[in-house]
C-alpha cells in the first residue's frame, strides 16, 4: 500500500474523519510504547492519510497521559512528512472569539514532567525550535481555512499548560500579560517531537472559550467547550480536506533537515542499542 505522507492528529471532539475511505487500521509498536490509538490509514481526496485520535477514540487519555513520543514516532515509521494538528484552545485575546480558528507561529511550554525528546541514553541532540512550526504548512493551512469560510487568525503564541484543570484567574491574567493568543494543553511536546522527527508540523487551534480572564463572559467549563467544539469540528474537517488536496509539496523548509547539525555526540560514542532504537530518525545522518 502507498505510504501516507500526510498525518492528521485529531484533538478534543475530532475522533474520526468523515469522507476518509478507510484502507487499514494499524497497531504500531514503537520503542516508546503504544500510541494513543490505532492509526487509521485511508484515502481522503485521493491522498493516503494517517489519522490518529490524540486522546484515543473515546477520549480516554488526559493531556498529561498522552504518549506523545509514541504518537509522533509512529507517524515517522509510517512515512508521514506532514502533520496537521487539530486542538481545542481557550482565547486570550478579545478579538479571537469562540468559534474562531488560530494558526499559531509560536509556543510557550508550561508543561511539567512530560517526556519531550526522543534522545538521551548516549545520544545528545539539540534541535532548533526558534520557529517551531513549518512555514510552508502554516501558509497552506491559513489559506485553506479562509477559503473554507472560517474566521482565522494567523500567527500568535500558543501557551501550553499542564492541565487537566483550567487556569486560575491569576494565571489567566499572567499569561495575558505575556501577549499569548491562545491557551491549550496538548501541543507541547508534540511540536518539539515533530521537529526532532523532521516532520513538518502546524496547528489548527479551535477557540472554544475566553478562559477565565474575560469578566463579562462565563468562566470556562466543559459544557461551554463542548458546545463550541461541535460547531468548530465540522469546519476543521473541511479545512483538513482542503489542505490534503494541496499536499505534498516540495519540503524546502528547515523542518526536513532539523537534525543535520543537531547531533552533538560523536558517532563512535553512541551505544548500539540507542542507535538501533533511533535509526528511523538519525539513519540518514549516521548510517
Amino acid at each position: 500500500m502507498e505510504r501516507p505522507l500526510i498525518g492528521v492528529i485529531g484533538g478534543s471532539g475530532l475522533y474520526e474523519m468523515e469522507g476518509l475511505e478507510v484502507l487499514e487500521e494499524l497497531d504500531v509498536d514503537t520503542p516508546f510504547g503504544k500510541p494513543s490509538d490505532r492509526f487509521v490509514l485511508g484515502k481522503l481526496e485521493g491522498k493516503v492519510v494517517a489519522f490518529l485520535a490524540r486522546h484515543g477514540g473515546r477520549h480516554a487519555y488526559m493531556p498529561s497521559e498522552v504518549n506523545y513520543r509514541a504518537n509522533i514516532f509512529g507517524m515517522k515509521l509510517l512515512g508521514v512528512q506532514w502533520i496537521v494538528s487539530i486542538s481545542a484552545v481557550g482565547s486570550m485575546k478579545k478579538e479571537i472569539e469562540p468559534g474562531h480558528m488560530v494558526v499559531p507561529h509560536q509556543f510557550i511550554d508550561r508543561t511539567q514532567g512530560r517526556a519531550s525528546t526522543f534522545f538521551g541514553q548516549g545520544m545528545v541532540v539539540h534541535v532548533s525550535m526558534a520557529d517551531p512550526v513549518c512555514p510552508i504548512l502554516t501558509g497552506i493551512l491559513v489559506q485553506e481555512a479562509k477559503r473554507a469560510g472560517a474566521t482565522v487568525h494567523e500567527g500568535g503564541t500558543y501557551l501550553c499548560m499542564e492541565g487537566p484543570q483550567f487556569s486560575t484567574r491569576a494565571e489567566s491574567h499572567l499569561y495575558r500579560s505575556w501577549d499569548v493568543a491562545v491557551i491549550g494543553m496538548t501541543n507541547m511536546p508534540e511540536a518539539k517531537l515533530a521537529r526532532e522527527a523532521e516532520i513538518c508540523y502546524a496547528t489548527l487551534a479551535m477557540s472554544t472559550d475566553y478562559d477565565c480572564w474575560h469578566q463579562v463572559q462565563e468562566d470556562v467549563n466543559v459544557d461551554m467547550v463542548v458546545q463550541t467544539l461541535s460547531k468548530n469540528v465540522e469546519r476543521a474537517k473541511e479545512i483538513v480536506k482542503r489542505v490534503v488536496i494541496r499536499l505534498p509539496v516540495e519540503r524546502n523548509c528547515p523542518c526536513s533537515r532539523a537534525l543535520e547539525n543537531a547531533i552533538f555526540t560523536q558517532p563512535q560514542a553512541i551505544p548500539q542499542e540507542t542507535y538501533d532504537r533511533l535509526k528511523p530518525l538519525v539513519g540518514k545522518y549516521l548510517p
